[in-house]
């Protein structure tokens, strides 16, 4: 059942027609992380990219979960050097102005 911004794990299995077992795996592996209310495990819809991601990487790749935590661990890796990286483009530009600056003074 969809409600509050979450979806039932239920209705994962469902839609998506997955094993139950494979959604418990991604949420024991911690690659998941779920809700609890009353008794039923509920995924947020930002979580949703996420799910998804991991499961057609499991079902059309075969990538099995071990797998799945290797290839979201660098996936986590290669986008904090992509913000570190964006971060430091930035401050470059900015003293690269400053010195431009400097030099018409």
């Amino acid at each position: 059942m969809m409600m509050d911004g979450r979806i039932s794990r239920e209705e994962l299995v469902k839609i998506y027609q997955i094993e139950i077992s494979f959604f418990d795996e991604l949420e024991e592996s911690g690659l998941l992380k779920t809700e609890v209310a009353d008794n039923i495990r509920y995924l947020t819809y930002d979580d949703l990219p996420v799910f998804e991601r991991l499961a057609n990487w499991h079902y059309d790749l075969g990538v099995n979960t071990p797998g799945l935590e290797v290839i979201s661990h660098l996936m986590q890796k290669i986008e904090k050097l992509q913000h570190e990286n964006r971060s430091m483009i930035r401050r470059m530009r900015l003293l690269s102005d400053s010195w431009d600056e400097a030099e018409l003074l």
